[in-house]
């Protein structure tokens, strides 16, 4: 991977990084901004379920976060694009469309059929 690419998923990873936070911070001002006040118990019910599905999701995000600052620790190192299992370089189209992968397509569905099996034993 040349300069250039690796520039331009640098660009990627720090967009999506700076999208996720800005999402939290705007979650977390809407929080605030609009507390559970709903009279009917129902109503309130299902404030409460949207408020924790939210907060779900930003977990989730926040996750997503560390995924993206360990991919931009790969990048820094030299490491990025490169399989963590089998140390092949991971295809550019995969990583256009998870930026934050760390193996190939091959190894991660080994991986993955490893787990199943694991997982069914």
């Amino acid at each position: 991977m040349g300069p250039d690419q690796q520039a331009w998923f640098r660009a990627k990873l720090l967009v999506w990084r700076e999208s996720i936070l800005a999402d939290g911070r705007e979650t977390l001002a809407h929080l605030q901004a609009e507390p559970l006040r709903e009279p009917d118990s129902a109503d309130r019910a299902s404030s409460e379920t949207d408020w924790a599905i939210e907060l779900r999701t930003r977990d989730r995000q926040r996750k997503l976060i560390a995924k993206i600052e360990d991919a931009l620790r790969r990048l820094d190192a030299g490491e990025y694009g490169y399989c963590e299992i089998t140390g092949e370089p991971i295809a550019l189209a995969r990583l256009e469309a998870r930026p934050i992968a760390t193996m190939t397509l091959e190894a991660q569905e080994r991986h993955e059929r490893m787990e199943r099996v694991s997982r069914d034993d």
